[in-house]
């Protein structure tokens, strides 16, 4: 049997990089509910071209925008506070110091833009609270309250509301 580990290590670096100014892709950063196997350059600004509709759904500014012929709706959403999201590139060897690669790791990803918003379209219908994406955020509150560390304060009130509740069945 074969134990060996499965997966791969690497070391992704999010430090600004100092020559050039860091790109801020707020505003660019586009979820689409389609998959495109293109992985290269392309003058995206030409043709994908969103535009503010005036309506507002669900406590959202609709946009719209056309894919491919197809009408897309969608809506800029804030990462929440303390959040950012990146564009991150593999280095290539050439890039890589000789300490990063005596360290027996091959994989170096480093920031290339990053941003704090994401534009995310649906096909067919208005965007809403209700959407997979944006209920994904909840997630967020629940995993720091899981979290968080507990405090003797926390347990004292907790103990006497359970006391509470017995007393009162």
């Amino acid at each position: 049997m074969d134990c060996s580990p499965i997966g791969s290590t690497g070391t992704i670096d999010l430090t600004e990089p100092e020559p050039e100014p860091e790109v801020d892709l707020s505003g660019g950063a586009h979820l689409l509910p389609c998959t495109i196997k293109y992985d290269g350059p392309c003058s995206v600004s030409q043709y994908f071209k969103p535009r503010p509709t005036g309506m507002e759904a669900d406590g959202l500014a609709v946009q719209e925008a056309y894919f491919r012929g197809r009408k897309l709706q969608g809506a800029a959403v804030p990462l929440p506070p303390g959040y950012s999201g990146f564009v991150i590139g593999k280095k290539t060897i050439g890039e890589t110091s000789g300490s990063e690669i005596s360290e027996g790791n091959l994989n170096f990803w480093e920031m290339k833009a990053k941003f704090g918003s994401v534009t995310y379209w649906n096909h067919d219908c208005l965007p809403s609270q209700d959407d997979a994406f944006l209920r994904s955020f909840h997630w967020i509150s629940v995993a720091e309250a899981l979290h968080k560390p507990v405090t003797a304060e926390d347990l004292a009130t907790s103990s006497v509301q359970e006391k509470t509740q017995i007393a009162e069945n």
